[in-house]
């Protein structure tokens, strides 16, 4: 299975904890602030903005910490402005990782960066190090289709470019920033969206051997853990979890 996708990453494995849950709407607080300050505080015509409110819905984020996210960020609340930034690497066997922030202070988000990879096996490369083996891609997961088939079908005549489907769910792969659109043509014909994201997918996927997994699972959730850090994405094949 892909090892790019939010559903599947190590966060998602350890269970959404109040702890977890509490750092999942900091991080989502971060990007709502970020995408108000660039286009502006109406999701009607800040097509990024719809999205991440979706986003915040879908990890059950209260409706009071949003419109206090947008508020702030509008000017109507005081709040602090970030900055993103992103870093690239190497994991251990070869494996490229991507890190996308939001920071108030970029020494302390590149020191904490750093740190997390050198700790376990990894190093902080220079800026398109390994950006070149992703792509943008809109990623849209589906859960409890009761026809996957009839599922697939929709979503091929909705633009997908690639479907996956796994025991749990089905990955419909879109064009970049077309996930919206997807996630709502889906939604609308009754289908259960759980997710919907603008993504970077590696062009192909590294396997690690048993030490080496799990140095690198080591190494994401670390990064992953960081306050500042929005995204980790890597191109390495992960296992299934057990159910």
């Amino acid at each position: 299975m892909s090892g790019h996708s939010k559903w599947h990453n190590i966060q998602a494995k350890k269970g959404k904890t109040d702890a977890a849950r509490g750092k999942i709407f900091t991080k989502i607080g971060r990007e709502l602030a970020v995408c108000v300050k660039l286009g502006g505080p109406d999701p009607n015509s800040n097509s990024k903005l719809r999205d991440i409110i979706a986003k915040a819905k879908e990890n059950n984020m209260p409706n009071d910490n949003i419109e206090r996210s947008i508020k702030k960020a509008s000017g109507e609340l005081s709040g602090v402005n970030y900055e993103a930034i992103t870093y690239e690497g190497y994991g251990v066997g070869g494996s490229a990782v991507i890190v996308e922030c939001l920071t108030d202070n970029k020494n302390r988000t590149a020191g904490d960066v750093r740190h997390a990879f050198d700790k376990h096996g990894g190093s902080m490369g220079n800026n398109g190090c390994v950006s070149y083996l992703f792509k943008q891609k809109g990623v849209v997961i589906v859960v409890d289709a009761k026809d996957s088939e009839a599922l697939m079908l929709d979503a091929i005549e909705e633009g997908a470019v690639d479907v996956v489907e796994d025991e749990d769910e089905i990955e419909i792969i879109t064009e970049a920033n077309e996930h919206g659109k997807m996630r709502d043509a889906l939604t609308a014909k009754g289908y259960n969206v759980v997710s919907a994201n603008t993504e970077l997918v590696p062009d192909m996927y590294v396997d690690l051997n048993e030490e080496q997994l799990g140095k690198f699972e080591r190494m994401v959730e670390a990064l992953e853990d960081l306050d500042d850090v929005q995204e980790v994405y890597h191109n390495v094949n992960l296992p299934e979890e057990d159910e």
